[in-house]
């Protein structure tokens, strides 16, 4: 890992310590205590994912070992705590009484942070704008404020992400899922082959054995603004928050817009956080090395008071791994400055360039939810994710492909991707998915980023001329084009299971079994400019 050496290897561990909630439910810690006598700041780490292996190693015992008294907590109904998980909906509540406990124990010396990736991160936002003065520090890695804008994507819903996850928590502590399941990853090859299932609020059942409340909420509220998950939203406390914040994130993770929402919401509101974002996806290694040294040092910084030779004050607030250059750059804010929109056109015979579109042809194809378009690499919560060769997708006539000329010189994109995509089709229920992808000289095609819109009557009602113009927000990138390579954009109506398909009916998400193909029209023509704003580095003279 690449660690700062330990301080004192002499940990001692007080396991299943009850920490009494207000509702009278007890929830169990585990509480590492470093050698020595102190002061010791402490860290709260709360989680659903329990509090050994792994984590108890390197959220626990690392710190410890490193000077933190570290309470790991199991969330409500999980490993041992009282209450029944029902995902978000306690972390808030949970969360503000642990940290009262914490400042009653005699141990506790009045410095407090959090830190942990993913729920572990959510958590944190749960609680920092009313922690008290105690709070010094977050630790927030590849997580969200509001998590139900990743479960419901451009209006879709994040369907293999949902039900890895919900079909992990069921299983988690169970030997069948430690042993067999993680190791020998049989847990998502059932899931693979079931599911394709409808109506979709059975899959719990098909793939887990009995009904799941927190799945059937899920598809059952599947809209970012349904009242229901209005407790769960915790964006509206980031701009509050004013303790040190540390984001680490991915450009293949699956919360990689909810990070950098709340970063922006920080920035607005006065603080200066510290962003770092790297070529991972959400369970990378490499990137969980690096939350654990930015982790470390942002603690010793801010919480422990390390040293001025120490605090690396030249260090810029920003850092992003440029991909296609394989490098890091450190910049003063994100998206950097310097930078400017430029408009690539999709064009007539499956052109792309800068030129304003011309009279032509539109393209058309045909989306049959029963045989649905898959995804290969990009935002999965699996090994599979990431960046991944798509040959296997780009053969297919349900997809059309938009390709530059070979690149004269370098073209560096790096902040947001948006697409707007002029289209027509039989239905008024259908997708518009858009992957940006980076094409070397060989000819083989990289995805880089990618976004979906559902298109329906109460999203986007049908215009006049039948021709949509629909909006497609990309994951953000930093990647560089070099000369020789191409770029291209794939248009298409689907990314299964990363997103759920459209049946094209209408019908309710959780409750729908009846299919309609699509043919879907791309227009590209004066009237309809369908494009990609890439913010692209200017070099002088172009």
């Amino acid at each position: 890992m690449s660690l700062p050496p330990a301080l004192d290897r002499r940990v001692t561990v007080g396991r299943g310590v009850q920490v009494p909630m207000d509702d009278g439910v007890a929830l169990v810690a585990d509480v590492y205590s470093p050698a020595g006598d102190g002061p010791h700041p402490t860290i709260l780490v709360r989680s659903p994912y329990g509090r050994g292996g792994p984590l108890g190693l390197l959220l626990g015992r690392v710190f410890a070992e490193r000077g933190y008294r570290v309470v790991m907590q199991s969330c409500r109904g999980t490993f041992g705590s009282g209450g029944c998980f029902e995902p978000n909906f306690h972390e808030r509540a949970d969360g503000l009484a642990t940290i009262r406990w914490i400042e009653r124990q005699a141990w506790f010396d009045g410095r407090l942070a959090m830190n942990g990736p993913s729920y572990l991160g959510g958590v944190q936002w749960a609680v920092a704008d009313t922690a008290g003065p105690v709070l010094r520090a977050l630790c927030t890695h590849v997580t969200y404020s509001y998590i139900m804008r990743h479960w419901y994507r451009g209006g879709s819903f994040s369907l293999e992400v949902g039900l890895d996850w919900t079909t992990m928590i069921c299983e988690q502590e169970t030997g069948r899922f430690r042993v067999a399941d993680t190791i020998l990853e049989r847990r998502q090859r059932r899931i693979d082959r079931l599911i394709n299932h409808l109506p979709v609020a059975q899959l719990d059942e098909i793939v887990i054995g009995r009904p799941v409340a927190f799945w059937r909420q899920f598809v059952e509220h599947p809209s970012v603004d349904d009242p229901f998950w209005q407790p769960v939203d915790h964006s509206r406390r980031v701009a509050a928050v004013t303790v040190p914040v540390l984001q680490v994130g991915g450009w293949y993770d699956i919360f990689l817009p909810e990070l950098l929402a709340d970063h922006d919401a920080l920035v607005a509101a006065g603080n200066q956080p510290r962003l770092v974002i790297g070529p991972w996806t959400h369970i990378s290694p490499d990137g969980f090395k690096v939350q654990l040294r930015e982790s470390l040092r942002w603690l010793d910084l801010h919480v422990r008071g390390a040293p001025a030779a120490d605090r690396g004050a030249d260090r810029l607030p920003v850092r992003i791994f440029v991909m296609g250059a394989n490098r890091w750059r450190d910049v003063a804010s994100w998206p950097p400055p310097g930078y400017r929109v430029e408009r690539w056109h999709l064009q007539a015979r499956g052109r792309l360039d800068r030129s304003e579109p011309s009279n032509g042809d539109a393209e058309s194809y045909t989306y049959d939810p029963a045989d649905p378009t898959p995804v290969v690499g990009g935002t999965l919560m699996r090994r599979s994710g990431g960046r991944r060769d798509q040959a296997r997708t780009e053969r297919r006539r349900d997809m059309l492909l938009f390709t530059s000329d070979v690149l004269k010189r370098d073209v560096e994109v790096i902040g947001e991707v948006i697409a707007e995509i002029h289209v027509s089709s039989d239905l008024e229920h259908f997708d518009v998915f858009v992957r940006l992808c980076d094409v070397d000289g060989k000819g083989r095609s990289f995805n880089v980023c990618d976004g979906i819109e559902r298109v329906s009557p109460q999203r986007w009602p049908r215009p006049p001329d039948g021709v949509w113009m629909v909006r497609v927000a990309l994951w953000s990138t930093a990647q560089l084009f070099p000369a020789g390579h191409r770029i291209r954009v794939q248009v298409g109506s689907g990314a299964h299971p990363r997103f759920v398909r459209n049946l094209g009916t209408g019908e309710p998400l959780a409750s729908g079994t009846a299919m309609r193909v699509a043919h879907q029209t791309i227009h590209h023509d004066p009237d309809h400019p369908s494009a990609v704003f890439l913010r692209v580095r200017p070099i002088p003279g172009s």
